[in-house]
């Protein structure tokens, strides 16, 4: 057990999938995994453990932010051995051809800032996925017939932004889509030496307001959580 983490050893699987809102969570441990088994509930983060194919494979919820994630993704490397993390949530599009619906397969991860930036003083340390994890995730979702994005996305340290030039800086540099987490998610992975991925739903879009209505979320969440379990394990 650890502070933020319940669960005794053995409980957390190697493969952990960490969608940020902790229903999300208990929504896909009961839809993807085989006797889901409830391994954490401390101050109302779930995390389920179950297999996926045999597999052995935890959901755990990571909270909303980087701070938040920052002690789930830590706690379960350090003190549990997970190996592999892949977050698996929402993000707005920021590019005209990125659709409503569409997948977002996070190659870096731009940042003002996160909770590891004070290790690195002067250097801009670039966060990136793992490349067997981004490379598998992306012939899951075209296997599907997703349509699936690879690049830079935008992690950002505030839901209700107020900075409209650098969201303009973003998408002029190419940035596919803004979320809060995975920045530091790689951050944490590479420094411990875990592999780290994020597989992303576009939500929402801040170049032409569209969004997902709430009825079509669970569907488009779901095709990213088969994604991001076909990119974990062998074919």
């Amino acid at each position: 057990m650890t502070v933020h983490i319940g669960a005794n050893k053995g409980d957390i699987a190697e493969t952990v999938l960490m969608p940020g809102d902790p229903y999300r969570a208990k929504w896909a441990a009961e839809t993807f995994l085989e006797k889901p088994k409830l391994v954490n509930e401390v101050r109302g983060m779930l995390g389920f453990t179950g297999t996926y194919k045999g597999n052995p494979v935890t959901i755990h919820g990571s909270g909303m932010g980087m701070p938040s994630l920052s002690i789930y993704a830590n706690e379960l490397i350090r003190d549990f051995g997970a190996k592999t993390l892949i977050r698996i949530g929402s993000c707005g599009g920021m590019q005209p051809h990125v659709k409503i619906r569409d997948v977002i397969i996070a190659m870096t991860a731009t940042s003002l800032n996160t909770p590891s930036m004070g290790l690195f003083k002067e250097v801009n340390f670039a966060p990136s996925a793992d490349w067997t994890l981004l490379h598998k995730a992306f012939h899951a979702a075209e296997a599907m017939k997703l349509t699936p994005h690879v690049g830079g996305i935008y992690s950002s340290d505030v839901f209700y932004d107020e900075r409209p030039d650098l969201t303009e800086q973003m998408t002029r540099h190419g940035i596919l889509g803004v979320e809060m987490e995975a920045a530091e998610l790689y951050t944490v992975a590479a420094r411990l030496g875990a592999r780290a991925l994020a597989v992303l739903t576009v939500s929402d879009h801040l170049q032409t307001g569209e969004a997902l209505p709430s009825s079509e979320r669970e569907r488009s969440f779901g095709d990213m959580v088969q994604v991001a379990l076909d990119a974990a394990f062998p074919s």
